[in-house]
C-alpha cells in the first residue's frame, strides 16, 4: 500500500497551520511547516531573518527538510499523510524574491511528486503578521500567484479550498479525498 502524500499549500496567513492542526486533532498524520523551525534555529545563531539575510541558504535548508518530510511520508504506515507546504513552495518563494537557485531545486520537485495539492487563497479577515512572518497582505497575494505558477509548472492540478471556518475547510478537504 502506498501512502498518499497531500500538501496543504498557500501563502502566508491563509490558514494552513489551523487546518493541519485540525486534521491532527481528527487523528490524521500531519507534518508541520518547517520554515519556522529553520527561522528559530537561525535566531539562536544570531541571524534575525535568515530568509532575508541569506535566502539561498534558507531555501536549501527548507528544500532538504521538505525532501526528508516527503521520504518520511512515503515510508509512513498510514494510508494518508498531510504536509504543511511542499517542495515547490521553496521555488515559488525564490522566484517571488527574484533570486536564482541551483538545478537540484527543480529536480527535487520533479522527483518528489505529491498525490494531491490543496491551495488556500489569501484571506484578509484571517491574515495576521507575527515574529516569523514578515510579509504583509499585499505580499501574500503576490506570493499566492507565484505558488499557483510553480505548482502548475510541475503539472499539479490544484484544488482550491473555499473560505470558511477551520472545520468547514477541513471537511472540504476530507470530503474531496473521500476520507469521511
Amino acid at each position: 500500500m502506498s501512502t498518499k502524500k497531500i500538501v496543504i499549500a498557500g501563502g502566508p496567513g491563509t490558514g494552513k497551520t489551523s487546518i493541519i492542526n485540525n486534521l491532527e486533532q481528527r487523528g490524521f498524520v500531519c507534518f508541520e511547516e518547517i520554515s519556522r523551525q529553520v527561522t528559530l534555529k537561525a535566531r539562536e545563531q544570531g541571524i534575525e531573518q535568515l530568509f532575508l539575510t541569506n535566502p539561498l541558504l534558507f531555501s536549501e535548508m527548507l528544500l532538504e527538510g521538505r525532501k526528508q518530510q516527503f521520504l518520511d511520508a512515503k515510508a509512513h504506515e498510514s494510508s494518508v499523510v498531510f504536509l504543511d507546504r511542499g517542495l515547490p513552495d521553496v521555488l515559488a518563494y525564490m522566484d517571488y524574491i527574484g533570486d536564482t537557485y541551483p538545478d537540484e531545486f527543480v529536480s527535487a520537485c520533479e522527483n518528489h511528486k505529491y498525490d494531491y495539492v490543496f491551495i488556500l487563497a489569501p484571506w484578509q479577515e484571517i491574515f495576521v503578521s507575527d515574529s516569523e512572518r514578515y510579509e504583509n497582505f499585499e505580499q501574500a497575494i503576490e506570493i499566492h500567484e507565484y505558488l499557483l505558477k510553480t505548482y502548475t509548472r510541475f503539472d499539479y492540478k490544484l484544488i482550491d479550498v473555499p473560505f470558511g471556518s477551520v472545520d468547514f475547510r477541513t471537511d472540504f478537504i476530507l470530503d474531496t479525498l473521500h476520507l469521511q
